[in-house]
């Protein structure tokens, strides 16, 4: 069974956690990972790029000058795509670039990422993480502490004034427990979790 240290915010270790083989120690999927976050980057395309076809363009209709006896190259229509002003070929027109994943498999790229942190000693639970007022030192100083500086910080729940205390962190994304993802996981180095969050992340993918 995987074990990790527990901090609290200071920085000291304050216990041990054994982890859910079930989350924390399964044989990571790269595959699933990466499909994961191209699904993540795909979804938040707009896709709402176009360009006229020769067929959209304005114009056009006439045939510029008569087919043979003048000199020029034979042309259908000043137009075309070898004409400027004219469309462009193979025009790019809105889409939608989103697929789906089915549960399994996203919950096989969650598990796989969190299993990656455990394994590179990258993953640090704390007993608590609560603010009485929005104080980013005071989050720079937890930080410090724990000798992070690019982080995902996972919330237990509503947890505001930690959220906004870490807001203009740079290099610092605070996520609640529930919206944890795998393109996240991975984009930052390091992952500060609250043991609370560490339960709840059992209980949906143990």
């Amino acid at each position: 069974m995987a074990n990790v240290s527990v901090y609290n915010m200071e920085g000291s270790e304050v216990g041990k956690l054994d982890l859910n083989d079930k989350v924390f120690a399964v044989d990571v999927n790269e595959h699933l990972m990466h499909m994961a976050v191209v699904l993540q980057l795909a979804n938040k395309r707009q896709g709402t790029q176009k360009a006229k076809t020769r067929s959209e363009v304005r114009g056009g209709g006439r045939k510029p000058w008569r087919q043979k006896g003048t000199g020029h190259a034979r042309q259908g229509s000043i137009r075309a795509p070898q004409w400027t002003g004219g469309g462009v070929v193979f025009a790019p027109v809105p889409r939608d670039y989103s697929f789906k994943m089915n549960k399994k498999e996203k919950a096989g790229a969650i598990k796989s990422a969190l299993t990656s942190r455990v394994n590179e000693e990258k993953f640090f639970v704390l007993d608590s993480l609560k603010f009485d007022e929005i104080k980013t030192k005071k989050m720079v100083g937890v930080l410090d502490a724990l000798k992070v500086n690019k982080a995902l910080v996972v919330l237990d729940g509503d947890n505001d004034n930690v959220a906004l205390s870490a807001r203009n962190i740079e290099g610092v994304r605070t996520v609640p427990v529930n919206a944890i993802n795998v393109y996240d996981i991975l984009k930052y180095e390091t992952v500060v979790i609250t043991k609370d969050a560490v339960s709840k992340i059992e209980e949906v993918y143990a």
